[in-house]
């Protein structure tokens, strides 16, 4: 299995000093690669008394393909996964050119993990439609798909038109492996059709090995080995927590399916980037025993 760690970004503040401790203290580790989340706006709670949202303008988060540029400067082996990008809410051909660049200036560290969020307030600020962001997004990821393999192309689809262009600089080897987010039946289908890998919760063992089993069946489906899709969970982790819990269900995860791991400790009351630090090292010593 491969271990991460989630960029505490809701909680570890501005100080660069401490952002770049914590970065290269993951890599220090040995963990295989760290994970952001992503979201452009946060909704003002103050005319908004009924909202359900887990986020609010309170919460920060960084822009994850800036955040990783950054990452990529301090670091030399680590792997930068987003998870997950909004992809629908924003233009197309700028990802693809912005994943690239990444994916150059990274030396090939980027896991591009792709979805279609829950706020509509982004989508009304960036002036992308809501109500289609699930359809619309197969159609970017076959033009991002096709803008990393040609030096230029000309495209015609329902949502986008290129007419004989293309990005330049290519990826390292003209492709970036796409990851979905998401728990409906489409997404499944999608990551069976097109995708790398999915990155999800799982509520229970039950929940994810059905998950699993769809993603594997929409793969044959297509005629791709299931195996050569990963599959992605985080794990919420308290200081303090009980080594041999969580041996227990990584092995759990392990037995189902799940190929990669990230650590997350965001919400789990720590106070300090040393507390964050701390329960990354922690963890990292049961790994190293598994």
């Amino acid at each position: 299995m491969n271990f991460g760690v989630v960029f505490p970004q809701t909680e570890i503040g501005t100080d660069i000093y401490l952002i770049k401790e914590y970065i290269q203290e993951a890599e220090h580790l040995k963990y295989n690669h760290i994970l952001a989340y992503d979201h452009i706006l946060g909704a003002n709670l103050d005319t908004r008394p009924g909202w359900t949202g887990p986020y609010n303008n309170k919460h920060m988060f960084f822009e994850p393909f800036i955040l990783f540029s950054y990452m990529a400067s301090i670091t030399k082996n680590i792997e930068f996964a987003t998870g997950i990008i909004i992809l629908p809410q924003r233009q197309t051909a700028l990802v693809a050119k912005q994943a690239a660049t990444l994916d150059v200036l990274s030396e090939g560290r980027l896991r591009l993990g792709i979805g279609t969020g829950w706020n509509n307030i982004e989508y009304e600020a960036l002036n992308e439609n809501f109500s289609n962001r699930g359809v619309r997004s197969v159609e970017q990821i076959k033009l991002m798909k096709e803008l990393w393999q040609n030096e230029s192309l000309t495209f015609s689809g329902k949502w986008h038109k290129i007419n004989n262009a293309g990005i330049n600089p290519l990826p390292i080897n003209k492709s970036i492996p796409i990851w979905f987010g998401g728990y409906h039946e489409n997404v499944f289908k999608r990551v069976g059709e097109l995708g790398d890998g999915w990155i999800g919760f799982f509520k229970t063992i039950k929940e994810g090995l059905q998950i699993i089993n769809a993603i594997k069946s929409y793969a044959e489906i297509n005629k791709r080995n299931s195996k050569d899709i990963g599959i992605e969970v985080p794990l919420s982790i308290q200081n303090n927590f009980n080594a041999s819990d969580i041996s227990k269900k990584i092995t759990q995860l392990n037995k189902i399916g799940v190929t990669h791991i990230s650590i997350n400790t965001m919400n789990m009351g720590l106070k300090s980037n040393a507390d964050h630090i701390k329960v990354i090292k922690d963890f990292k010593k049961i790994i190293d025993n598994l």
